[in-house]
């Protein structure tokens, strides 16, 4: 008899995958460190806990998250049933009762005789078998040193700092110019430029704006001098920014012949050039003013935002230099990683991504070759992104339909009707997929 597969973390994506390999006949012993040992963030002995916020964000198809939970489950997710039986009222949003949600996962978890349930904390990590390892982004000292060992990479930084992205069609193009500083090389950078008034009222608004505060982990721990947040630098006085982040030295306005007063650089994210992020904006602001202060900006007057700026604590794996784009290790076959520590953000999207890991690893536990699912799905451009980023230079991403290859033409109806569009292609071609592929139905 084959050993069971390992599964390191008792999380949305460890809980996810553990259901979904037992439902397929597997054997999984699934380790997780509560109730003897918590992570600063968790206050539940439970599986699934949600740690922040107990909204699974949107159901409806023409959005990102009500997509991708349609996806889902085509997939054979186990966890998103559970959470939408226990449902709260909260309008077009799925919100659940965290720990009762957390007490059906134990439920769930428990009724499968697959599952091995161990409690105590893994400190190394195992030198050979199927495990797929999701301790999420407060991994336990130990296992974090494990894995930065493994890879010999580290990523446990102070602070996980993320600038806002927007889509590229919602960018104001006549606002903009491409140039690189001083003509360096292509004009890799979308560049907007701003007037001294425009530049008065933006590094204001930035000074004056609330930041989300510290949780009681991160209290006390200190940012990068080299990467401070965006409304850091502006409180330090009004022209921190212009010698900063903003500075527009190397950069000529076509439109005027002269240097802009401030420049705001935005750069590509993904090979499709859909998704650009803004540089050097990594922020803690609110999700509120994040939107109304950037849109101060002429370019960014009706920018449609992607993923907002965050910092926070965190340890996630350099995806495009450790992972293949199946989430399995590049130096260890039969090691997989899932959830927030390889990129995603976000609890469905956690959830998602141990899904896509069991799947894979599934496959190649029967000696099938993985593969995923297409990239005009969220899923599959989900995981193209994370795997497609610069070596070095990856970031956390949320599901968003700015990852999406763009839709040929213009749409009638406004957004709401295209990005509808987006999801009904995105669900034929998983369909597809599926009908197509040796698929692991589940």
């Amino acid at each position: 008899m084959r050993d069971p597969i390992l599964i390191i973390g008792g999380g949305l994506a460890g809980s996810e995958a553990a259901l979904v390999l037992a439902a397929a006949g597997e054997r999984v012993r699934l380790c997780e460190q509560k109730p003897a040992q918590r992570s600063p963030a968790h206050r539940l002995d439970g599986p699934a806990e949600l740690v922040c916020s107990n909204s699974l964000k949107s159901t409806r198809l023409d959005s990102a998250s009500g997509l991708l939970k349609a996806e889902m489950r085509r997939l054979g997710s186990r966890l998103l049933p559970l959470a939408e039986a226990g449902g709260l009222p909260a309008g077009a949003a799925l919100a659940v009762d965290p720990a009762r949600f957390s007490e059906a996962v134990a439920v769930a978890l428990a009724a499968q005789p697959q599952i091995e349930r161990v409690a105590g904390e893994v400190r190394a990590l195992p030198p050979g078998g199927d495990c797929l390892v999701a301790t999420g982004p407060l991994t336990s000292p130990a296992l974090s040193a494990a894995i930065e060992a493994h890879f010999g990479l580290e990523r446990l930084s102070f602070y996980d700092a993320i600038a806002p992205s927007v889509t590229r069609e919602s960018l104001d193009v006549a606002a903009l110019f491409a140039a690189s500083r001083y003509d360096k090389g292509e004009a890799d950078y979308l560049n907007a430029p701003l007037d001294r008034a425009t530049y008065a009222d933006f590094t204001a608004a930035l000074a004056a704006a609330e930041p989300y505060p510290a949780k009681a982990f991160e209290q006390g721990v200190p940012y990068f001098e080299s990467c401070l947040p965006v409304e850091v630098i502006a409180a330090r006085g009004p022209e921190s920014l212009r010698f900063g982040p903003l500075r527009p030295v190397g950069l000529r306005d076509p439109a005027t012949g002269r240097r802009p007063h401030a420049v705001l650089q935005l750069r590509r994210e993904n090979a499709a050039g859909t998704v650009w992020g803004l540089v050097g904006c990594q922020t803690r602001l609110r999700t509120g003013d994040q939107e109304r202060i950037f849109r101060l900006v002429p370019a960014l007057a009706a920018a449609e935002f992607v993923r907002y700026g965050a910092m926070h604590r965190n340890f996630f794996l350099d995806f495009p230099r450790a992972l293949t784009p199946f989430q399995e290790s590049q130096r260890q076959a039969g090691l997989f990683f899932a959830g927030q520590m390889t990129g995603v953000e976000g609890y469905v999207e956690s959830m998602a991504s141990g899904l896509l890991a069991a799947r894979h690893l599934l496959a190649r536990r029967r000696g099938e070759a993985p593969s995923l699912p297409p990239a005009a799905t969220l899923l599959g451009a989900l995981v193209g992104f994370l795997a497609g980023q610069a070596p070095g230079r990856a970031q956390p991403m949320n599901a968003a339909f700015g990852l999406l290859p763009p839709l040929a033409g213009r749409l009638p109806g406004g957004r709401a009707a295209r990005k509808l569009a987006y999801a009904q292609r995105s669900l034929a071609a998983l369909d597809a997929y599926l009908q197509t592929a040796r698929d692991l139905r589940l």
